[in-house]
């Protein structure tokens, strides 16, 4: 069996700098666009103008929120936008002394899953909740959303600032 050896050289600053090595720089131009689909761009727009939507499907009846284009439980496309109330139920919820980045609370933050009204159970967003005590947060909880005024609205689900408690 025949041994192969490889002569490796190491590279100094020098080499480059006398040119001796061929080599090139650049800054890369890293352009790009975000489309968020019709179901999506549409839910979007309507977050903007104070509204919650979902998609109603034509074959098994379910309303889900966020809209889609398909019925994830029938294959069937879905091109039927209802409204939805801004009111819910809590499902489950966290209490969060250190936010994502790892940095530490004095107030937690409150994320919780919030089953929509008028849409099919199983259906429901991931936001905030507000004006509550953490002890107060329960299952079952009945909440409904707190938007930004019109004017800071951008079309993203932090249109709603979060929900609070429907006493």
């Amino acid at each position: 069996m025949k041994e192969f050896v490889y002569n490796c050289v190491s590279l100094s600053e020098e080499d480059f700098t006398q040119g001796r090595v061929l080599f090139e720089t650049w800054k890369p131009v890293a352009r790009y666009a975000w489309d968020a689909g019709i179901a999506i761009g549409r839910y979007l727009r309507e977050l903007k103008n104070g509204r919650l939507i979902g998609v109603h499907c034509p074959n098994c009846g379910r309303v889900l929120v966020p809209p889609r284009m398909f019925c994830q439980d029938c294959f069937v496309p879905i091109d039927g936008f209802v409204p939805l109330q801004d009111t819910g139920t809590v499902v489950t919820f966290s209490i969060c002394y250190i936010r994502w980045d790892m940095v530490r609370l004095e107030h937690p933050l409150i994320p919780a899953v919030i089953a929509i009204d008028g849409a099919s159970p199983g259906m429901g967003i991931l936001h905030l909740l507000g004006e509550v005590k953490p002890e107060d947060v329960r299952i079952g909880m009945r909440v409904r959303a707190v938007w930004k005024p019109a004017e800071e609205r951008v079309g993203a689900i932090t249109d709603i600032r979060y929900f609070k408690p429907i006493e």
